[in-house]
């Protein structure tokens, strides 16, 4: 090949016996010619039509550029029939060739972070812009490919290619940003022939400044915004602060080609769709040419700047880069007007959470966005149980809504689906499911469910149980009929001590909890119905049901006619770590359990789940119908989140995380007395605050604990019966480096404690 190489460039050329080097290509063969002083840059391609067209294309806005400034562009070489492009045969095989004149510089990508040159790029490249404004090229409009932003939908096909699941959710969540956010509005963008992919290595430098560019494979008709956002892109990612460098090359390409504000508005999903274009392009790269390191050169970078980038606030992105442009920032209402509007026509019995409240504008996974450009760790929501806004749970409800949504009354698969993989997470006892739209539905549910099949009254619940908001579920729900604005304990609800092994009177045994109990009702037992409790209490402050409680207490609820139900609506769906349920923790089987809150990711679906006996026993009276109950797109949302519990391995890593977070806030109780307790399981823990040296609780300084650390940006809440506990709850997706970051805020805060 060599050989036959050398001979060409001599008849070609007329350049005697020279040097020739291959050097690195994407998806074609380059090679560095060498003739006495003189260097050039041979381009050899597998022949293809459209790429023929396309080179030609390339060469003609390089010989444009070369007429203005023929240092700063490669320039290409005629061949001898006066042509620029060339197809030979060599080895056999059809090949397209062509020569350009090589330019010496230092790559930027082997310059430390300069600022200077940075504002270099971005000038020169504006320049380069400029040049190329009035230029048309038939083949370039044409042109349709995966590396031409405003065609990012054409890398979903590479998404599998991502081994690693979260990765894959992580991409797939820009992609759909960029569905609805950039998308409808790529039609009105001005467009022009642009370089399209001004990265570290395509730039050349000295002293300081950009001396050229290279590597014109990538051109493109496109919106002119997508030059700006590539070139930040690469600018930024290998940034400590990738916004203060991406900020240098805008505010230098607005002096010279002045960036309207809708523009710049889209440069926060650009960035990203470059960087996923990125990732993408490597994964499918190494699974076809893994020996081809050039093709993900540039990978480590993307994937570390992709993470960085899901954890900036759009908001404050696009206020940093209008700044940077010499725009004034956008600014959202205030908080007080804002709580005046909410008022008008929401009461204020529906409360707000902190001293401060936050007005959320956006979230993604285990980030929340506020409207003033402030991002929130979100250590507390347990609803958005996959991450907020996970792209394969929207777009499930998206499809499915587009197609049918009705009721139950219909027969349409995806009830039988879905109603099959949730029943296949529980013990075959439990087959039957009946589908509404909350948990406090599920509970209001269940309770009738048990009085109809065992001909009882009676409910027995827990102390400080919590179980929703209907009529119903307030009755049997401690947290709710006990407060000092509660109606009080009905006739019908039996209560029982909670089994708690930090403040209970018998501490982790759970059967002595279970003798009091007998002795407490003995007289009673016969009249209940059913037995209701969470295996963790949440509202009772993260309290895990001392040990061996469920194994006592079912078999004695059941020997009386009664039935157990579990409410497994903060607790279930892999929560906790070591088990899918938390039943399974105690070594028991329910006869009913209720559902909500995690299993539709904050769609609103609720289920009862229970025996064939209890069914058959409910199918004898009145009909149950629920509007939304198992409804298609509620169906769809939920097969898509059990489907993510597992292809992302949540469960297992709310086991690892949730391990980890223990362990490390043990090791703060070490160092703080007013940490009385850390308990839990998974991702599901309690921090009790106390009073130092003793076990009162200390309401107090729990909420001066959750209120600060909301003015660091971390969501934490309080619960419990004097609301000194710290409840922390996250979506699944939360990592080691999110504890970290929980923990030692927790640390600095009680540094400084007062109280």
């Amino acid at each position: 090949m060599i050989s036959e190489l050398r001979q060409l460039l001599e008849l070609e050329f007329g350049l005697k016996n020279p040097s020739i080097k291959k050097i690195n290509g994407y998806d074609n063969a380059n090679y560095r010619v060498q003739s006495q002083e003189k260097s050039f840059v041979l381009k050899t391609y597998t022949f293809d039509d459209e790429l023929f067209e396309v080179l030609k294309a390339e060469n003609e806005v390089l010989l444009l550029l070369n007429s203005a400034n023929s240092e700063r562009y490669p320039k290409p070489m005629s061949f001898n029939d006066n042509q620029y492009v060339k197809l030979v045969k060599l080895n056999g095989e059809r090949i397209i060739i062509r020569m350009l004149t090589f330019l010496d510089g230092v790559f930027l990508g082997d310059l430390e972070a300069n600022k200077k040159v940075y504002q270099s790029l971005g000038s020169s490249l504006a320049k380069m812009n400029l040049a190329l404004s009035e230029h048309s090229n038939t083949a370039l409009k044409a042109r349709k490919w995966e590396w031409d932003l405003q065609y990012f939908e054409l890398n979903k096909k590479y998404l599998n290619a991502i081994q690693n699941t979260k990765d894959r959710s992580l991409v797939a969540y820009f992609f759909k940003q960029y569905e609805v956010l950039v998308t409808p509005v790529l039609p009105d963008l001005r467009k022009q022939v642009i370089h399209n992919d001004a990265n570290e290595w395509n730039v050349l430098t000295a002293a300081e400044a950009v001396t050229g560019f290279i590597d014109f494979g990538d051109l493109a008709y496109a919106p002119l915004i997508n030059e700006v956002a590539i070139a930040m892109t690469y600018a930024a990612y290998d940034k400590e602060n990738p916004l203060e460098y991406a900020s240098i090359v805008l505010a230098a390409y607005h002096e010279v080609v002045p960036l309207f504000e809708e523009e710049i508005a889209l440069l926060y999903y650009l960035i990203a769709a470059r960087l996923c274009t990125s990732v993408c392009n490597s994964a499918y790269a190494k699974q076809t040419n893994p020996e081809n390191s050039y093709a993900s050169i540039s990978e480590e970078n993307a994937w570390i700047t992709l993470e960085k980038w899901i954890a900036l606030n759009p908001i404050h992105v696009e206020n940093t880069f209008r700044i940077a442009a010499g725009f004034s920032p956008k600014k959202a209402i205030s908080i007080d007007l804002a709580l005046e509007k909410r008022s008008k026509h929401i009461s204020s019995i529906l409360s707000v959470s902190y001293k401060k409240p936050i007005q959320m504008e956006s979230a993604a996974f285990q980030y929340m966005y506020d409207v003033h450009g402030n991002v929130f760790l979100d250590a507390y929501n347990n609803i958005p149980h996959v991450g907020h806004s996970h792209p394969k749970v929207v777009e499930a409800g998206q499809k499915q809504m587009a197609k049918l949504n009705t009721n139950t009354r219909y027969v349409y698969d995806l009830l039988a689906i879905y109603a099959e993989k949730l029943v296949s997470k529980f013990p075959n006892s439990l087959n039957k499911v009946f589908f509404v739209n909350s948990g406090s539905a599920a509970s209001d549910l269940a309770i009738r469910m048990a009085k109809t099949h065992t001909g009882k009254s009676q409910v027995l619940v827990m102390e400080h149980g919590y179980h929703g908001n209907t009529q119903t579920s307030i009755d049997i729900s401690d947290y709710k009929f006990n407060n000092k604005k509660g109606q009080g304990q009905k006739d019908y609800i039996l209560k029982t001590a909670l089994p708690d092994a930090y403040r209970g009177k018998h501490g982790n045994n759970g059967p002595l909890y279970v003798k009091d109990l007998q002795q407490e009702m003995s007289g009673q037992l016969n009249n209940i119905a059913a037995f209701i409790a969470e295996p963790v209490v949440g509202c009772g402050g993260q309290i895990p049901l001392a040990k061996d409680y469920l194994k006592h207490v079912y078999p004695e609820i059941r020997k009386h006619g009664g039935v157990c139900i579990s409410d497994e609506v903060q607790t279930g769906f892999g929560r906790l770590g070591d088990t899918f349920w938390g039943f399974e923790l105690h070594d028991v089987a329910p006869d009913i359990v209720v559902l909500g809150k995690p299993m539709g990711n904050s769609h609103p679906i609720g289920a009862v789940v229970v025996t064939d006996e209890i069914a058959a026993s409910f199918e004898k009276g009145v009909e149950f119908f629920s509007s939304f109950g198992g409804n298609p797109v509620s169906c769809a949302i939920g097969l898509a989140v059990l489907e993510v519990i597992d292809e992302e391995s949540l469960q297992e890593n709310a086991k690892e995380v949730g391990d980890y977070y223990q362990q490390e806030l043990k090791k703060l109780q070490q160092k703080h007395a007013v940490i009385g307790d850390v308990r839990g399981s998974g991702l599901f823990i309690g921090i009790d605050i106390v009073h130092a040296g003793t076990k009162n609780t200390n309401y107090e300084l729990a909420q001066h604990i959750k209120n600060e650390l909301r003015q660091k940006h971390i969501l934490i809440s309080t619960d419990g019966p004097d609301d000194s506990v710290l409840k922390t709850k996250p979506p699944l997706c939360f990592t080691k480096a999110n504890v970290d970051t929980v923990v030692s805020a927790i640390n600095t805060i009680l540094l400084k404690n007062q109280f």
